[in-house]
Parts: structure tokens; C-alpha cells; sequence
């Protein structure tokens, strides 16, 4: 059963909805701004109600007029914040990470700075999309927020790199190469030597299916493709096709936002010179980027990857005595330990208990996390009361959307 109120917006929330009360309850209303009053038609489940906005009536300040005609013709669910000016969206980030460390972590911080991408938009070098069979091809798009087991038909991504779009134009062209199935999965990324020119080189990895008899004729018409992997229904994902010259790993481990990758890369880089570990732990470490820029300073660093093809990327690029370990965090950690520094950079589950429970018994001199949900970074950083927050600061590595990217460096209260 709904009810309507007329409610005042007071936050954006973690998520990127906004939130308002009516009598005391928190109502959460997508694509609203602080400062908005507004009509909202709302119904309430586990003493929390959500809501839609009905009529707009008095404006907040913060709001422009979204340049991405999906956002709202089609509700797409990839952006969250396009209705906000960017100060606004950075401004709401720093809120959500300090919030959810005031709320979970149970430590008193300000909102940390948030490091603004150079660019926001056309930023990322990866999109995925939905595709569904249909009697004259493929439909081949996103998501509604509100209504997820639909997919409308994209016809433009503006936070997406063009070359990205261009090449699923491409595939598109050739659907009649796709595994014959109702519906699939795919996303093309761009690899990360590509240098702009006319040929970009990418990664294409497919899901669903059983059979595809047509993927060697996909990637002979697609020379824009430098590998194909193929994860098929009920099975392991697979490298079938690959023209790269080197061990690259391509289906996941490229960043999407290259220019604030690097930033937030030197900013960690920064942090952990500041404390000159003789030692370090690089968990989470993927294809090694932090290990290597610790073991070219002369650090010792043990790099933890449970992917395989991201470990052994990780092992070339490192020399003796520093070394790759293929394995969970959490099963491995505690014989690594004790080390000058340790960095986490897990993926947004965040860390298992047990890793939090090894560096509470042996503290490292610091511990640097970066974090891609402040949520589960709070969660962590309840786990280690022995430890205060030395310094914190987040980066706009998704512009346009609610996710935010956060570096918390840790200190041992001892120290």
C-alpha cells in the first residue's frame, strides 16, 4: 500500500538516492537533490520507505538538466547523479564516505576532499551490456533502475569512451555470430596500451550460451579485437581468440578510468614512501601495478592474487626478493605477517574477517585500504579499533554515478 507527503530532500544517500523524512521515517527517492520539495508517492518495508517523485515542486539549486537522454527517457540505472551539478556530486561523495564511517566504522571524521576526474564524462574504457534476442537481431542495451529484468535498446553511453561504443556497433553488426540463445551477456573494454589511434585494440568477453560456433568468424570481422574470451553457461571463463603480443590480462584488469587510475596510483605510492617500509604486503594485488612502484624504492613487497592470470602478470613484472603469492587474502596473510606495511585493495565485499583479525594481532607500521564502497571500508575499520585514521581522502573515479573511491590510511594506536 503507498501514501504521498510532500517531503523536503535532506542528503543524498549512499546508493545516490535522496532521502527525506515523513514523521520520523527515512523516505528514499532516486534521482532527487538535497534541497528539493517534492510530492512523493511512497510505500514502507522494514521501517524504511521508498519512494518516487510525483511533482517537483520547488527545485534545489543543485540540480541541471541531465545531457543523457536515457537517464530519464529510459530511467537507466548505470548513472545515478547526472541531475546534479558535479561540485554537487562531489560534495554528496564526500558526505556518503564520511557518514558511513561516522554510522558503521564508529569514528568521528569530516568529509574527505574528493579528488575530481580531469574529465567526467567519456571516461570509461569499459561498458557492458545486456543483449536479448528479438525476430530482427539483437537488442542490446542497459537497465531501468526501477524495473532491472528489462533492457531498453542504447543508442549512447556519454561516460563511455566513443571507441568503446564504436566497436560494440561492430560486434552488433555481426550478431548473427553470437551464440544462438535468448539472451547473453557482454562488455568490451579497451586495453591499455591503446593509444588513440584508428584501431584501437580491445578485450570482448561473452556470457551464456553453450555452444558458439561462430565466435572464430566474430573475431576475423572485428579487428578491432584483440582477444575474445567466452564464459559459457555452466562452465569457466575461456581465452579463445587473442592477437596481443604480450601477457596482458585483458577481460578484467584494465582500469576504467585510466587518467584517475594514475592519480589515485600516485597518491598511494605517496602515502607509502611517507612511512619507508623495509617490508610490505600488497593484498588484493591484481597485475601488480602497487608491488612494482614498492619493489622499484627497494621495498620487499609479498603481492597476493587469487587470479591466475593476473598473478602470473603480476610475477613477470617483479624480481627477487620480491614475489607474487596466488592465493585467498585471508588464508595466506597471517604467514606474511609481521610486515612494515601492508595494503589492502579488495573488491567491494571488502575484507574477510580473518585478514582484519591478522592485523589487529600483528600490526603492521601502517595499513593502506582503498576502498570502491565506503559501506564495507566502515565495516573494516570497526574491525580494527586498535588502529585511528591517519588520513583519508577519496577520488571521483566514476563521475556521473554514487561510487566513490577511497583511500584510508591506518595507524596503529600505539604507534
Amino acid at each position: 500500500m503507498s501514501e504521498r507527503a510532500t517531503l523536503e530532500i535532506s542528503a543524498i544517500a549512499g546508493g545516490g538516492d535522496g532521502v527525506g523524512r515523513v514523521d520520523g521515517l527515512a523516505v528514499f527517492v532516486p534521482r532527487t537533490a538535497a534541497g528539493d520539495q517534492a510530492e512523493v508517492e511512497y510505500s514502507v518495508k522494514r521501517r524504511l520507505g521508498r519512494g518516487r517523485v510525483v511533482r517537483l515542486i520547488t527545485p534545489s539549486p543543485d540540480r541541471v538538466q541531465p545531457p543523457c537522454a536515457h537517464y530519464t527517457a529510459d530511467r537507466c540505472g548505470g548513472c545515478q547523479l547526472q541531475h546534479l551539478s558535479y561540485e554537487a556530486q562531489l560534495a554528496a561523495k564526500g558526505r556518503m564516505v564520511a557518514d558511513a564511517i561516522r554510522r558503521i566504522g564508529r569514528r568521528d571524521v569530516e568529509a574527505p576532499e574528493v579528488v575530481p576526474a580531469a574529465s567526467p564524462w567519456r571516461y570509461r574504457r569499459k561498458l557492458t551490456l545486456a543483449l536479448r534476442r528479438r525476430a530482427d537481431g539483437w537488442l542490446a542495451g542497459l537497465h531501468p533502475y526501477d524495473a532491472p529484468g528489462r533492457v531498453f535498446h542504447l543508442d549512447d553511453c556519454p561516460i563511455t569512451d566513443s571507441r568503446v561504443l564504436d566497436i560494440w556497433r561492430e560486434i552488433l553488426a555481426q550478431g548473427d555470430l553470437l551464440p544462438a540463445v535468448p539472451a547473453l551477456r557482454g562488455a568490451v573494454r579497451l586495453l591499455a596500451d591503446t593509444d588513440g589511434g584508428a584501431s584501437p585494440r580491445a578485450a570482448f568477453v561473452l556470457e551464456g550460451g553453450r555452444r558458439w560456433p561462430g565466435a572464430s568468424k566474430l573475431f576475423a570481422a572485428v579487428p578491432s579485437l584483440a582477444a575474445i574470451w567466452w564464459h559459457p553457461e555452466g562452465g569457466e571463463r575461456q581465452l579463445l581468440h587473442d592477437r596481443r603480443q604480450d601477457a596482458e590480462p585483458g577481460a578484467s584488469f584494465v582500469q576504467v578510468n585510466a587518467a584517475m587510475s594514475d592519480e589515485l596510483h600516485a597518491y598511494v605510492a605517496g602515502l607509502a614512501r611517507g612511512h619507508n617500509p623495509a617490508t610490505a604486503v600488497d593484498g588484493y594485488a591484481g597485475t601488480g601495478d602497487h608491488a612494482v612502484a614498492l619493489a622499484r624504492d627497494g621495498v620487499r613487497v609479498t603481492a597476493i592474487e587469487l587470479d591466475t592470470e593476473a598473478s602470473a602478470r603480476a610475477s613477470s613484472r617483479l624480481v627477487a626478493p620480491s614475489r607474487v603469492v596466488q592465493g585467498r587474502v585471508e588464508e595466506v596473510i597471517g604467514d606474511l605477517l609481521p610486515a612494515d606495511l601492508v595494503i589492502l585493495n579488495p573488491p567491494r565485499a571488502g575484507v574477510d574477517g580473518r585478514v582484519t583479525a591478522e592485523l589487529a594481532s600483528r600490526p603492521p607500521h601502517a595499513v593502506i585500504y582503498i576502498s570502491c564502497d565506503p559501506a564495507t571500508l566502515a565495516r573494516d575499520i570497526a574491525r580494527m579499533p586498535g588502529y585511528r585514521i591517519a588520513s583519508l581522502r577519496s577520488f571521483d573515479m566514476f563521475p556521473q554515478t554514487a561510487h566513490v573511491e577511497t583511500v584510508c590510511e591506518l595507524i596503529p594506536e600505539a604507534a
